[in-house]
């Protein structure tokens, strides 16, 4: 899924004349954007700059350096939101040191949206439904931005449906605690300038154990050897698809962005046992931040939106 977003970015600003081969593409990544950024540094000859996560793995680090990346990766501190603001301002003090180096802005910038016009337009071939039910975690915001945007383009109706972790600041979540909290990728520890407000017609709110629940149903029952923030988005995709009915002519699109394989002891082989979810129970239907609560939360964010505040300083 990155690929395509950092591709489609990577090309725009070439076309718009903002970077040249031979530049250093800079940004902050928690591990997937980095080595797709990566990637298509190598594919158009730039050279490539990473603030890198504690996430990032060896294995991970090691596909980086042999790409050429230069990878810089602080230590980790006891508090995840101060370590991502962190990570942005070494990337920013990166960028003023070197002249012919862009900083990326993957959270801020809107050139990520291109890349997912592709993706969009084989969905509308694919699917050739008038409505959609887009499932998906909103991280930057780009890629159910992104889709979002091309769908309606193309003249789909999209029921645009967002996905977060507990302790994001994007939908004033950061008060609760999810004590096993692994799906970063899908929240925010600082206001994400990519993400379209208006656009989404629920959020979902989902931890942990519940994600992993879906981690595990997808392996089992499709094959589907995937991550945490696909885990979430699927738990939420079925549950959107059986209010629908299964319905072919409304189809539900769930966006799996990552693999299992960085989350294989957390998810897959931890002998603590897979959560049974409880659909008479679950997800909580809310109306304000202050009712949050683990381990799944809904809300209709076009009719209460307004009383999620948004974090201070989000375009």
């Amino acid at each position: 899924m990155k690929v395509a977003s950092a591709l489609g970015a990577v090309e725009q600003l070439m076309a718009d004349g903002t970077i040249t081969p031979g530049d250093t593409l800079v940004d902050s990544s928690s591990g997937i954007y980095a080595y797709s950024l990566a990637l298509a540094c190598n594919k158009y000859g730039f050279n490539c700059h990473i603030v890198a996560s504690p996430a990032v793995d060896p294995t991970l680090r090691t596909q980086l350096e042999l790409l050429g990346v230069s990878v810089d990766q602080p230590t980790a501190s006891a508090d995840a939101k101060l370590d991502q603001a962190g990570r942005v301002e070494r990337a920013i003090e990166f960028v003023k040191n070197h002249p012919r180096a862009h900083w990326m802005r993957q959270y801020h910038d809107r050139a990520h949206y291109a890349g997912y016009a592709s993706i969009a337009r084989q969905l509308a071939d694919d699917l050739p439904a008038t409505r959609i039910a887009l499932v998906g975690g909103v991280g930057t915001g780009a890629s159910t931005g992104g889709l979002h945007q091309t769908l309606g383009d193309l003249g789909r109706e999209v029921e645009l449906i967002g996905v977060q972790p507990y302790g994001s600041v994007s939908f004033a979540s950061q008060d609760v605690e999810d004590p096993e909290f692994l799906i970063a990728g899908i929240g925010s520890g600082i206001p994400f300038a990519n993400i379209e407000y208006g656009a989404y017609s629920d959020i979902h709110w989902i931890d942990f154990t519940y994600a992993r629940s879906g981690c595990v149903e997808l392996l089992r029952e499709y094959g589907v050897f995937a991550g945490l923030s696909s885990g979430a988005a699927y738990v939420v995709g079925e549950w959107r698809a059986s209010r629908i009915g299964f319905d072919e002519e409304y189809p539900v699109v769930c966006i799996a962005p990552d693999t299992g394989h960085r989350y294989l002891a957390e998810v897959f082989t931890s002998e603590v046992p897979v959560v049974t979810r409880d659909p008479q129970r679950y997800p909580l239907e809310v109306s304000r931040a202050e009712d949050l609560a683990l381990p799944w939360c809904r809300t209709n964010w076009r009719r209460h939106g307004h009383a999620f505040p948004k974090p201070q300083g989000d375009a």
